[in-house]
């Protein structure tokens, strides 16, 4: 699922790779899925963006977003962006299909849900696309501690380290997948309530959230998730369904997986115990 890292590393790979490319045909929604999630009328979509021009990619939080001069093109969670040069086999099924001027192509599919969103600027009024688009990213200067200790004391007090750092847009991108290795990092229990946080718990819970998003990033993403050309990120996941059957790298001892707030969590029970 795109989180931030991969919305970065995504939009980074989509600006050297097609940027200033004229759009020659659209395909839409060859595979219908159930939980592919069109902006309007996606049989508009072609007529919309022939002939446009990729001009400038960036990533809002967890999300992939390209302008196509006066359209803004918008990628979320389960989305799989791939870029195929000429002569690369185009997958069977697909969402979107991107054909560009020199026989290249932009094809995206649904993995679990995923939004695949064609607009006007003013058009989206999504209030997860807006609050990403106003909060600031973890990776920047403006969320700093200060910024942190704000919205962790605007939380409810009874909520648990999971919940408050990936539900309700607090932190918008920041998803299930990469508070793992970021609760692991602070050694906080993902059940433990916020209220039994120490000040020492607390700083190092900004500490992790800053370097480990900011590793994942520089390091192309997650070992879990795929950039444009298919490749796994190089970032080494600590806790994750790839290493959860390991023994803890910090301890040796087993890490525990349990459901918990729609999603698996894993943790050292001895270097995460619950408070």
């Amino acid at each position: 699922m795109i989180e931030i890292p991969e919305a970065v590393t995504l939009s980074k790979q989509i600006e050297a790779t097609v940027l200033q490319k004229t759009i020659t045909n659209v395909i839409v929604n060859t595979s219908p899925h159930k939980f592919a999630f069109f902006f309007d009328d996606p049989a508009r979509y072609p007529d919309r963006l022939f002939h446009k021009k990729f001009l400038k990619a960036e990533a809002i939080a967890g999300f992939v977003q390209i302008s196509c001069d006066n359209l803004r093109l918008l990628f979320n969670d389960g989305v799989n962006i791939r870029y195929l040069a000429e002569g690369n086999p185009v997958p069977q099924k697909h969402q979107l299909h991107i054909q560009l001027e020199d026989h290249s192509s932009i094809v995206c599919t649904v993995q679990m849900y995923g939004g695949l969103w064609l607009f006007q600027d003013g058009e989206n009024e999504s209030p997860y696309y807006i609050t990403a688009m106003e909060k600031p990213s973890p990776l920047s200067d403006a969320f700093n501690f200060i910024y942190f200790q704000k919205i962790l004391h605007n939380t409810k007090q009874t909520l648990s380290a999971k919940a408050f750092l990936a539900t309700e847009q607090r932190i918008p991108g920041l998803g299930n997948g990469c508070l793992q290795d970021i609760l692991f990092n602070a050694q906080v229990n993902p059940r433990t309530k916020i209220e039994n946080l120490s000040a020492a718990d607390i700083e190092r819970l900004y500490t992790s959230l800053k370097t480990t998003l900011r590793e994942m990033t520089e390091l192309g993403g997650r070992n879990t998730e795929k950039d444009l050309f298919g490749q796994s990120g190089r970032y080494q996941t600590r806790l994750s369904s790839l290493t959860f059957q390991n023994p803890c790298p910090n301890c040796g001892n087993q890490i525990i997986k349990q459901a918990y707030l729609g999603g698996s969590v894993y943790f050292c029970p001895t270097c995460q115990p619950e408070v």
